[in-house]
């Protein structure tokens, strides 16, 4: 095997959040972690055997999910997370619905709810906010 530097590259904030986060747990830089589970997943795919092969007939749907063991079923069930996040990571909904000529709204950075239009313009729905609510039984403040 060559000897490769690092390479830079950018990880979904999530990745490297639960990496961080398992990292502390298993005394691993997020990047250590980050490195453990590309080769635990790399050795995982690469694995020819008959559970793998079967996994892979369920996710092309020449095998029923029924037909998988548990173990097969829960690799099943991580392809298919894996795959989903993948796709929602890189799908822009906002411009699907727009382009479709749907209105859509969503939370801007500061927490407003912001109303986005077909036709690109927007709109700001915050309503007026209110102050906090004092708990029962608790006196007004004094003057």
């Amino acid at each position: 095997m060559t000897n490769t530097a690092d390479r830079v590259t950018r990880i979904a904030a999530d990745l490297m959040d639960s990496a961080a986060a398992e990292g502390a747990r298993q005394s691993r830089s997020a990047k250590q972690q980050l490195d453990h589970w590309a080769r635990v997943g790399r050795a995982v795919s690469s694995q020819q055997t008959a559970a793998r092969r079967r996994v892979e007939a369920a996710l092309t749907g020449e095998l029923e999910l029924r037909e998988l063991s548990v173990e097969e079923g829960k690799v099943f069930n991580a392809e298919v997370a894996a795959d989903i996040e993948e796709k929602l990571a890189g799908s822009n909904y906002g411009a699907l619905l727009a382009a479709r000529g749907v209105t859509t709204v969503a939370l801007d950075e500061n927490g407003d709810i912001v109303e986005h239009r077909p036709d690109g313009s927007s709109t700001v729905l915050t309503a007026k906010r209110r102050a906090p609510r004092r708990k029962k039984g608790s006196a007004a403040p004094a003057r």
